[in-house]
């Protein structure tokens, strides 16, 4: 009897200490601005390298995600920010919101895709780009040309045949609209899109919804992402995918951890693993641009001139002027925008 005794002793003493093994597990509240097909295979792959951490997504388009992320500074709700970009992340860091952490290897990085503070504050993960997804079928059946600028856009053969992104709520509207203020001018530049708003049908919500619904032929040319425009070109969509010759707008994704965080260690794992060779080849399935040098992507049919065409930009100014930008913007075209 004595011995039955100690062998369930002992069973229950291995069950206590199998528990707190299982309940290590530390779960990650983390913001995001990631294409909702990138949510599954992202999680996978961080979960399988840092084994014990558990990411659970908060995910909105990049306005809506940057104003809750601002609204709960004083008490901030995410452990971590993954896939964002990178003018909200610096205007977060300029309202000291983010974590200072060096993560391991971030030295291998562009030097343009991590912050210029030391410990970092955010660190990069990929560039998008805006581009003009064009239907073919569309602009034979009603006569329009082929665009290679972005004035091009302004001809009469446009008029309500251009979709794009609301900036206040897209981030690929506020790349495409910081781009057109960077290379144009600040005159030139509100000039350009107030003559460009007479052809716009609507702005949507979404940085990805012009090029899909110029694939579906609702509208002739939709401005929108690069990483949508090849993912429907691919799948047979009757699209061209125009990159302007006059400069393209665009923005990096990065990864920062929350001040103010309980979970800084798993926090810090994830900003490890976000530059790693290993994360970049899965960022390289979506994007052809790259943090890490050396790490080739793997999206197919992605145009070379994107890389030649991107604007020269001074990031950390228009991080400085976005809200700013947004509210000329709304006050100047929003009542074009689609209802939320």
């Amino acid at each position: 009897m004595r011995r039955l005794i100690s062998i369930a002793a002992a069973a229950l003493a291995l069950v206590a200490l199998s528990a707190p093994a299982r309940a290590q597990k530390t779960r990650l509240t983390v913001y995001t601005a990631l294409e909702n097909e990138q949510l599954v295979p992202y999680k996978a792959a961080a979960e399988a390298a840092l084994k014990t951490v558990e990411i659970a997504w908060v995910r909105d388009s990049t306005g809506v995600i940057t104003a809750r992320l601002i609204a709960e500074k004083a008490n901030p709700r995410a452990d971590a920010i993954w896939g964002l970009s990178a003018f909200s992340l610096m205007q977060m860091d300029g309202l000291g919101m983010l974590e200072g952490y060096t993560p391991k290897g971030a030295e291998n990085l562009r030097p343009s895709f991590r912050s210029s503070k030391s410990p970092t504050t955010w660190t990069g993960m990929d560039a998008f780009a805006s581009a003009i997804c064009f239907n073919t079928i569309v602009a034979r059946q009603k006569n329009i040309p082929t665009p290679v600028t972005w004035s091009d856009l302004l001809k009469p053969a446009f008029a309500g045949q251009v979709v794009m992104p609301n900036p206040n709520s897209s981030g690929t509207g506020f790349l495409t609209v910081a781009g057109w203020l960077a290379h144009d001018g600040t005159e030139a530049g509100w000039a350009f899109m107030t003559e460009l708003n007479k052809n716009i049908a609507t702005y949507v919500h979404s940085g990805s919804a012009p090029c899909t619904n110029a694939a579906r032929g609702e509208y002739a040319a939709g401005i929108g992402l690069d990483m949508r425009a090849v993912e429907l070109k691919n799948q047979g969509a009757p699209i061209d995918i125009i990159v302007p010759a006059d400069g393209v707008g665009y923005d990096l994704e990065g990864m920062a951890i929350v001040k103010g965080t309980k979970n800084l260690d798993a926090a810090r794992r994830l900003a490890d693993f976000s530059v790693s060779p290993d994360a970049n080849k899965l960022f390289g399935k979506f994007y052809a641009l790259l943090a890490l040098p050396g790490v080739k992507a793997s999206v197919e049919n992605y145009p070379p001139e994107f890389a030649q065409r991107l604007v020269q930009a001074d990031f950390e100014e228009i991080a400085r002027n976005r809200d700013a930008i947004l509210q000329e913007w709304a006050r100047r075209f929003d009542s074009k925008s689609a209802p939320k």
